[in-house]
């Protein structure tokens, strides 16, 4: 388990445990690996608003990352391998792992496959490049023949740890009890391995704009909207009658898209929305509003949650006025943040790549100008609500 952070100790080696492996942690952090090396072990514990459940993962040991030997060594042995690192660290192990496959080919040791859980669009051939550019042209044949670079979708949500939640002990990581790990079936070499929780799918691409599309941009509407509300955390958020309303109606606009676009029936999608929902709620995780809003420019981008789930609404034919309205409310903070000196429309335009004619730039902006000038949160709701039934005209 490349990264021993809070998906790589909170989800992804603790599924690997409960399936019977012993999970060897790879991390730059000493102390952290000492600490793990020490104990052989760490408590996981899942938290609701009724109380917890604690589990020992172990065995465990850890190696750390600046130990080039080591973790080629652990790699070219492994029987199942993960990253969570975060996307801008892939470059700095990739050379570790391709050392690692390198000393794998030579034993002719069996396909390998390696769960990437990073939040990054295509993150495999991402992946595939970064490995690639270190292997000669006979290296990379078998690269081809043995690896598999499989995708996945991260759903638990693991909020920053506080002491609180560490209990005394440093090792302590505390999530949600949402297990499942949607990969890419379609990607693996040999068996795919039995693991709890684990959803194989294709074509994945579902899944990847499944959690983009509706968790993402749901969360990401709350944060915006709550911190309009000044709430501090997501559970506070989403507790605000108007906010829930909101961003129910703008993961519903994303769910009828995502059902005509991938020919997947919207019942399931409806029911992942409401868990989402009640997943939210959750005050034990103690999610911060200002944490799941934050890197603004990068939600607002193109490809990304909010005008990324406006465009492909857009494709389907079905308005996006209340995912509009949470892009508004994150453009508002967007502003405040950077002391609002330039033009609202010119900045929109510039993060989501959208013309500055588009009539998604003059839906949202419409909507922005309402967060300034500090309307009441139900009103502008109401706003949106009109909008939606002006553009979407009678229906039989």
């Amino acid at each position: 388990m490349y990264g021993a952070g809070n998906i790589g100790r909170g989800f992804i080696g603790a599924q690997m445990s409960k399936a019977g492996y012993e999970v060897v942690f790879i991390d730059v952090d000493e102390t952290l690996v000492n600490q793990l090396n020490q104990k052989k072990g760490y408590p996981l514990r899942e938290i609701t608003d009724e109380g917890h459940r604690d589990t020992l993962i172990s065995p465990i040991r850890a190696i750390h990352g600046r130990d080039r030997e080591a973790v080629a060594a652990v790699v070219a042995g492994c029987d199942l391998m993960a990253t969570a690192v975060g996307a801008r660290v892939l470059p700095f192990i990739a050379p570790l792992i391709a050392q690692g496959l390198k000393q794998r080919f030579q034993n002719n040791k069996a396909p390998l496959n390696i769960i990437i859980c990073e939040n990054l669009m295509d993150a495999h051939l991402v992946m595939e490049g970064l490995l690639k550019q270190e292997m000669n042209a006979r290296e990379q044949a078998r690269f081809h023949e043995d690896i598999g670079l499989v995708e996945a979708s991260i759903g638990r949500m693991v909020p920053i740890q506080t002491e609180e939640m560490k209990a005394g002990d440093p090792l302590r990581v505390c999530v949600e009890p949402y297990g499942f790990l949607p990969v890419d079936q379609a990607a693996f070499k040999g068996e795919i391995p039995s693991m709890e929780g684990l959803v194989p799918y294709a074509p994945f691409d579902y899944y990847i704009k499944r959690k983009l599309f509706l968790h993402n941009m749901g969360h990401a509407c709350t944060a915006y909207l709550g911190q309009y509300f000044a709430h501090d955390l997501i559970a506070g958020a989403i507790r605000e009658p108007v906010i829930e309303l909101a961003v129910k109606a703008a993961m519903t606009e994303s769910a009828a898209a995502l059902s005509l676009h991938y020919h997947v029936p919207i019942k399931g999608l409806l029911e992942h929305r409401d868990d989402l929902l009640f997943r939210f709620r959750n005050k034990a995780l103690g999610d911060s509003c200002a944490r799941v809003g934050a890197d603004i420019p990068r939600k607002l981008a193109r490809k990304d949650r909010l005008t990324g789930a406006m465009l492909l609404c857009e494709q389907q034919e079905i308005q996006p006025v209340f995912i509009a309205l949470g892009a508004a409310a994150g453009l508002y903070w967007h502003m405040k943040q950077t002391g609002g000196q330039t033009d609202a429309r010119a900045v929109f335009t510039q993060l989501s790549g959208l013309e500055n004619n588009d009539k998604l730039v003059s839906l949202v902006l419409s909507f922005y100008q309402m967060f300034e000038q500090d309307m009441p949160l139900a009103a502008i709701y109401e706003a949106a609500v009109q909008e939606k039934h002006r553009l979407t005209g009678p229906v039989v």
